[in-house]
């Protein structure tokens, strides 16, 4: 992606110049209305109202998780993880969807409402809904920032081990976060974008290893610079 972005006239972003890495985990951090966010909505084809100025080569058909789950009250677990081939017309997978509730560690809440269930575990509904999907690129916004600290890093662990070999953009507010699962880590400003050296090893990362809290150090120093 390369180009300006307004909404009503407003711009939100100009001259950004973003380039995912094939299988490969992304980290974009920065203040909050620098238009994180736009970037990921342009990716995944859901900018209405915004105006772009640019070049956006689009990956194709993408999966994204939000930082609400969106889950449909009305539908059970398991529906809610096939709504995606039932909004297309095709016909759903309810094996393949029933594995995915297994790998989140839900397969016996299949047949449960979304208001039965914790956070936690209506994130994991909005997680196996996004691999059901089974695409090369995946657009993360805040996923996990409604989650308190320990379901938090449960949830970044289980998610780059069931995402991993794809393309993954994870939009976050979370130094840590960043310094645990990003293999390139980029802070967006109005001027352009900061790359900031992630660690060399392997995702996700141990939350206590020097390299990460190496890592999320220099992203708060980054952080707390003027603009």
């Amino acid at each position: 992606m390369t180009g300006s972005a307004a909404i009503d006239g407003t711009p939100i972003f100009s001259h950004l110049d973003l380039t995912l890495t094939p299988d490969s985990w992304t980290c974009l951090l920065g203040a909050s209305g620098v238009g994180k966010s736009t970037v990921l909505r342009l990716f995944a084809g859901l900018a209405d109202g915004v105006t772009f100025d640019g070049v956006l080569c689009a990956p194709g058909r993408v999966a994204m998780l939000a930082q609400r789950d969106f889950l449909m009250p009305w539908l059970s677990v398991l529906d809610n993880v096939i709504l995606g081939a039932r909004l297309r017309g095709e016909h759903p997978d309810r094996t393949l969807a029933r594995d995915r509730l297994a790998q989140v560690g839900l397969a016996d809440h299949v047949d449960k409402l979304p208001l039965s269930l914790s956070g936690g575990q209506r994130q994991r509904v909005a997680l196996a809904r996004t691999l059901m999907e089974d695409c090369a690129v995946v657009l993360l916004d805040e996923p996990f920032s409604a989650l308190d600290a320990l379901t938090r890093a449960q949830m970044q662990e289980l998610t780059a081990e069931l995402l991993r070999g794809r393309t993954v953009l994870l939009v976050t507010h979370d130094p840590n976060e960043a310094a645990r699962l990003g293999q390139t880590i980029l802070i967006m400003t109005p001027s352009g974008l900061v790359e900031v050296t992630a660690p060399s090893t392997p995702i996700p990362r141990d939350i206590h290893a020097t390299d990460v809290l190496r890592a999320q150090t220099d992203l708060f120093d980054h952080l707390r610079r003027p603009i």
